[in-house]
Protein backbone atom coordinates (compact mmCIF):
# COMPACT_ATOMS: atom_id res chain seq x y z
CA UNK A 1 0.00 0.00 0.00
CA UNK A 2 1.51 3.58 -0.80
CA UNK A 3 2.48 5.86 1.79
CA UNK A 4 0.05 8.22 2.90
CA UNK A 5 1.17 11.50 2.42
CA UNK A 6 1.85 13.44 6.03
CA UNK A 7 -1.07 13.70 8.41
CA UNK A 8 -2.34 16.37 9.62
CA UNK A 9 -2.49 17.32 13.82
CA UNK A 10 -6.15 16.69 13.30
CA UNK A 11 -5.70 13.45 11.39
CA UNK A 12 -3.72 12.52 14.23
CA UNK A 13 -5.47 13.00 17.28
CA UNK A 14 -8.41 11.30 15.50
CA UNK A 15 -6.13 8.09 14.72
CA UNK A 16 -4.90 8.49 18.35
CA UNK A 17 -8.76 9.00 19.88
CA UNK A 18 -10.02 6.08 17.51
CA UNK A 19 -7.61 3.48 18.89
CA UNK A 20 -7.54 4.49 22.89
CA UNK A 21 -11.65 4.52 22.32
CA UNK A 22 -12.00 0.79 20.66
CA UNK A 23 -13.45 2.35 17.08
CA UNK A 24 -10.30 0.39 15.07
CA UNK A 25 -7.89 -1.92 16.48
CA UNK A 26 -3.75 -0.35 15.83
CA UNK A 27 -3.63 -2.44 13.25
CA UNK A 28 -6.88 -1.55 11.04
CA UNK A 29 -6.45 2.01 12.21
CA UNK A 30 -2.87 2.65 10.91
CA UNK A 31 -3.99 0.18 7.27
CA UNK A 32 -6.78 3.17 7.24
CA UNK A 33 -4.60 6.23 7.49
CA UNK A 34 -1.81 4.82 5.07
CA UNK A 35 1.04 4.47 7.90
CA UNK A 36 2.73 2.14 10.14
CA UNK A 37 1.09 0.48 13.38
CA UNK A 38 4.86 1.16 15.26
CA UNK A 39 3.86 5.01 13.95
CA UNK A 40 0.38 4.98 15.23
CA UNK A 41 1.96 3.01 18.50
CA UNK A 42 4.24 6.01 18.80
CA UNK A 43 1.61 8.62 18.57
CA UNK A 44 -0.32 6.80 21.31
CA UNK A 45 2.87 6.81 23.26
CA UNK A 46 3.23 10.53 22.40
CA UNK A 47 -0.32 11.76 23.68
CA UNK A 48 -0.41 9.87 26.88
CA UNK A 49 2.93 11.95 27.59
CA UNK A 50 2.13 15.16 26.05
CA UNK A 51 -1.37 15.32 25.20
CA UNK A 52 -2.29 17.09 21.57
CA UNK A 53 0.98 18.92 21.48
CA UNK A 54 2.98 15.51 21.16
CA UNK A 55 1.25 15.05 18.22
CA UNK A 56 2.13 18.51 16.43
CA UNK A 57 3.82 17.27 12.96
CA UNK A 58 7.82 19.33 12.98
CA UNK A 59 7.93 21.29 9.64
CA UNK A 60 11.97 20.71 9.58
CA UNK A 61 14.06 18.25 10.93
CA UNK A 62 15.33 18.86 14.01
CA UNK A 63 19.06 18.69 14.77
CA UNK A 64 20.51 17.17 17.98
CA UNK A 65 23.70 18.38 20.03
CA UNK A 66 26.20 15.64 19.51
CA UNK A 67 25.94 15.13 23.25
CA UNK A 68 22.88 14.70 23.35
CA UNK A 69 23.04 11.59 20.67
CA UNK A 70 26.02 10.15 23.06
CA UNK A 71 23.57 10.29 26.18
CA UNK A 72 20.87 8.47 24.52
CA UNK A 73 22.19 5.61 22.78
CA UNK A 74 24.57 4.64 25.67
CA UNK A 75 21.62 4.98 28.11
CA UNK A 76 19.52 2.48 25.34
CA UNK A 77 22.74 0.35 25.26
CA UNK A 78 23.06 0.04 28.95
CA UNK A 79 19.77 -1.54 29.14
CA UNK A 80 18.20 1.95 31.06
CA UNK A 81 15.25 2.33 28.86
CA UNK A 82 13.61 0.55 25.57
CA UNK A 83 13.61 2.70 22.34
CA UNK A 84 10.31 4.47 23.13
CA UNK A 85 11.14 5.31 26.60
CA UNK A 86 14.39 6.72 25.38
CA UNK A 87 13.16 8.79 22.26
CA UNK A 88 10.00 10.39 24.96
CA UNK A 89 12.83 11.12 27.62
CA UNK A 90 15.03 12.94 24.92
CA UNK A 91 12.37 14.26 22.68
CA UNK A 92 13.30 12.34 19.68
CA UNK A 93 10.67 12.22 16.97
CA UNK A 94 11.33 8.55 15.91
CA UNK A 95 12.30 5.45 16.46
CA UNK A 96 14.53 5.33 13.05
CA UNK A 97 16.54 8.51 14.19
CA UNK A 98 17.81 6.76 18.04
CA UNK A 99 18.40 3.65 15.88
CA UNK A 100 20.38 5.48 13.25
CA UNK A 101 22.64 6.65 15.94
CA UNK A 102 22.97 3.16 17.04
CA UNK A 103 24.51 2.37 14.35
CA UNK A 104 26.94 4.95 13.71
CA UNK A 105 27.89 4.09 17.34
CA UNK A 106 28.37 0.67 16.72
CA UNK A 107 30.30 1.34 13.58
CA UNK A 108 32.81 3.51 15.53
CA UNK A 109 31.69 6.94 14.09
CA UNK A 110 31.48 9.89 16.17
CA UNK A 111 30.01 8.15 19.62
CA UNK A 112 32.43 7.27 22.46
CA UNK A 113 32.37 3.54 23.91
CA UNK A 114 30.29 3.46 26.44
CA UNK A 115 32.01 2.43 30.34
CA UNK A 116 29.23 -0.39 30.54
CA UNK A 117 26.45 -2.44 29.22
CA UNK A 118 27.39 -1.06 25.22
CA UNK A 119 29.70 -3.66 24.71
CA UNK A 120 26.83 -6.49 23.56
CA UNK A 121 26.40 -4.03 20.54
CA UNK A 122 30.24 -4.00 19.65
CA UNK A 123 29.65 -7.92 19.47
CA UNK A 124 31.87 -9.32 16.41
CA UNK A 125 29.66 -11.46 13.80
CA UNK A 126 29.92 -14.79 13.37
CA UNK A 127 28.63 -17.72 11.04
CA UNK A 128 25.43 -19.04 11.63
CA UNK A 129 23.14 -22.15 9.85
CA UNK A 130 19.90 -21.35 8.33
CA UNK A 131 17.86 -23.01 11.25
CA UNK A 132 19.97 -20.62 13.82
CA UNK A 133 19.14 -17.63 11.21
CA UNK A 134 15.45 -18.65 12.07
CA UNK A 135 15.75 -19.22 15.59
CA UNK A 136 17.58 -15.43 16.16
CA UNK A 137 14.80 -13.78 14.16
CA UNK A 138 11.76 -15.32 15.63
CA UNK A 139 13.40 -14.04 19.02
CA UNK A 140 14.03 -10.82 18.19
CA UNK A 141 10.60 -10.27 16.78
CA UNK A 142 8.73 -12.05 19.34
CA UNK A 143 10.52 -9.43 21.89
CA UNK A 144 9.28 -6.41 20.08
CA UNK A 145 12.75 -6.24 18.32
CA UNK A 146 15.08 -5.77 21.08
CA UNK A 147 18.24 -6.13 19.45
CA UNK A 148 20.04 -5.94 22.63
CA UNK A 149 18.71 -8.74 24.10
CA UNK A 150 19.23 -10.85 21.25
CA UNK A 151 23.15 -10.11 20.74
CA UNK A 152 24.01 -11.13 24.40
CA UNK A 153 21.25 -14.44 24.12
CA UNK A 154 23.14 -15.53 20.15
CA UNK A 155 26.53 -13.57 20.26
CA UNK A 156 25.47 -12.46 16.86
CA UNK A 157 26.62 -8.58 15.76
CA UNK A 158 23.59 -5.96 15.75
CA UNK A 159 24.35 -5.76 11.38
CA UNK A 160 23.63 -9.36 11.33
CA UNK A 161 20.45 -9.10 13.22
CA UNK A 162 19.30 -5.90 11.45
CA UNK A 163 19.92 -7.25 8.09
CA UNK A 164 18.38 -10.28 8.82
CA UNK A 165 15.29 -8.95 10.51
CA UNK A 166 15.13 -6.54 7.27
CA UNK A 167 15.28 -9.16 4.96
CA UNK A 168 13.23 -11.29 6.63
CA UNK A 169 10.10 -8.46 6.63
CA UNK A 170 11.08 -8.01 2.85
CA UNK A 171 10.78 -11.22 1.35
CA UNK A 172 10.16 -13.99 4.02
CA UNK A 173 12.10 -16.87 5.16
CA UNK A 174 14.09 -16.75 2.02
CA UNK A 175 15.60 -14.05 3.36
CA UNK A 176 17.51 -15.50 5.73
CA UNK A 177 19.26 -18.10 3.48
CA UNK A 178 22.86 -17.22 2.96
CA UNK A 179 23.54 -16.61 -0.95
CA UNK A 180 26.77 -16.31 -0.74
CA UNK A 181 29.56 -18.20 -2.87
CA UNK A 182 29.48 -20.61 -5.53
CA UNK A 183 28.01 -22.70 -3.86
CA UNK A 184 24.13 -24.30 -4.65
CA UNK A 185 23.89 -26.79 -2.16
CA UNK A 186 21.30 -25.35 0.59
CA UNK A 187 20.55 -21.80 -1.28
CA UNK A 188 16.96 -22.99 -0.94
CA UNK A 189 14.63 -24.34 1.17
CA UNK A 190 11.86 -27.07 1.26
CA UNK A 191 8.34 -26.54 0.58
CA UNK A 192 8.00 -28.64 4.51
CA UNK A 193 11.71 -26.22 5.67
CA UNK A 194 9.87 -23.16 4.15
CA UNK A 195 6.33 -24.33 6.21
CA UNK A 196 7.84 -25.20 9.55
CA UNK A 197 10.02 -21.65 9.32
CA UNK A 198 7.12 -19.53 8.56
CA UNK A 199 5.38 -21.57 11.15
CA UNK A 200 7.90 -20.26 13.61
CA UNK A 201 8.44 -17.20 12.50
CA UNK A 202 4.11 -16.27 12.74
CA UNK A 203 4.10 -17.40 16.00
CA UNK A 204 6.88 -14.87 17.21
CA UNK A 205 4.77 -12.13 15.29
CA UNK A 206 1.46 -12.78 16.49
CA UNK A 207 3.46 -12.72 20.07
CA UNK A 208 4.46 -8.95 19.12
CA UNK A 209 1.14 -8.12 18.11
CA UNK A 210 0.04 -9.29 21.31
CA UNK A 211 2.43 -7.09 23.32
CA UNK A 212 1.47 -4.16 21.38
CA UNK A 213 -2.41 -5.27 21.73
CA UNK A 214 -1.41 -5.23 25.23
CA UNK A 215 0.34 -1.89 25.59
CA UNK A 216 -2.63 -0.21 23.86
CA UNK A 217 -5.21 -1.91 26.55
CA UNK A 218 -2.77 -0.15 29.16
CA UNK A 219 -3.27 3.27 27.46
CA UNK A 220 -7.18 2.54 27.65
CA UNK A 221 -7.15 1.83 31.29
CA UNK A 222 -4.89 5.32 31.65
CA UNK A 223 -7.17 7.30 29.11
CA UNK A 224 -10.48 6.02 31.42
CA UNK A 225 -8.60 7.04 34.66
CA UNK A 226 -8.14 10.55 33.46
CA UNK A 227 -11.36 10.42 32.28
CA UNK A 228 -12.65 9.67 35.98
CA UNK A 229 -10.42 12.67 37.18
Amino acid sequence: MPQKARLTLEERVTAVHDCINGKYSVRGCAKKQGISPQTLLWWIQLYKLRGVEGLIPSKKNRKYDVEIKKIAVEEYLSGRGSLTDICAKYDISRHAILQDWIKVYNSHGDFKQPSCGGAIYMAKGRKTTLSERIEIVSHCIANNKDYGKTIEQYGVSYQQIYGWVRKYESVGPDGLIDRRGKRKYGSSMTEVEKLQAQLKLQKAENLRLQMENDLLKKLEEIERRRGRN
